[in-house]
């Protein structure tokens, strides 16, 4: 087998420029641009709707924190961990300014919901997690379009008092400079326990739908948000 000086010595490289940096041949041409990146924007929000996907220009209802926000999630696009127990969900939307009816780039949205079983992961007080231990958490930022997605599960309900349960709900706090930071909720349409909860609001019920990719079937929520100027 040929070593890598004399296969180079072959091809009619010398040593000395072997050896040195890398370099382009005589004659060489630039690469070729593929389009601006700004052309490529520009035809993306061609393609894409003009408002929110319920149609209405009113800032989203803001609701309550809830006890079990933490700060610091990782940004990622899934949610949960590999493997989490639950029925998958995919979560998509644009975050939009009330103002200039435009969508709202590099928004920045955390995320946080209970397990399948409808536990928080640091709802024990006895048995906190590390601060590097974020699960069923995670933090996004909105793209040029203003749009975001994630990969998450249905989060389980859980009882309050003996008699009251909170339907399924994921919590998200979305904020964007220049904008007042909305803290909020996103429930789904058909949840039994949705009449009887005293936090819910019917603008934040969100329509479930199914898609299969790749033969996996899921449920999808589309959950715009139009965020109010400061």
């Amino acid at each position: 087998m040929k070593s890598r000086r004399k296969f180079l010595k072959a091809a009619g490289v010398s040593a000395a420029v072997a050896g040195s940096a890398p370099f382009l041949p005589v004659g060489a041409i630039a690469t070729e641009t593929s389009g601006k990146v700004d052309d490529f924007v520009r035809k993306l929000m061609a393609t894409l709707p003009k408002q929110p996907a319920n149609g209405s220009w009113g800032a989203t209802e803001d609701n309550i924190l809830g006890p079990f926000y933490r700060k610091g999630a990782m940004f990622r696009a899934k949610v949960t961990p590999p493997m989490e127990p639950g029925r998958l969900l995919v979560v998509n939307g644009r975050v939009w300014g009330d103002d200039t009816r435009k969508p709202l780039s590099m928004a920045i949205l955390d995320v946080w919901q209970a397990d399948d079983n409808g536990v928080y992961d640091n709802q024990n007080p006895k048995k906190q997690p590390g601060l590097t231990e974020m699960t069923n958490r995670a933090r996004m930022v909105a793209d040029e379009a203003g749009r975001y997605e994630f990969e998450s599960i249905h989060p389980g309900r859980y009882m309050i008092n003996d008699t009251t349960w909170r339907p399924e709900h994921i919590h998200f706090m979305v904020s964007h400079p220049g904008y007042q930071t909305l803290v909020t909720q996103l429930y789904f349409e058909g949840d039994p326990h949705n009449a009887g909860d005293d936090f819910i609001k019917q603008s934040l019920i969100m329509k479930v739908n199914q898609a299969t990719t790749h033969g996996t079937t899921y449920d999808t929520v589309t959950f715009d948000i139009v965020l109010a100027k400061k």
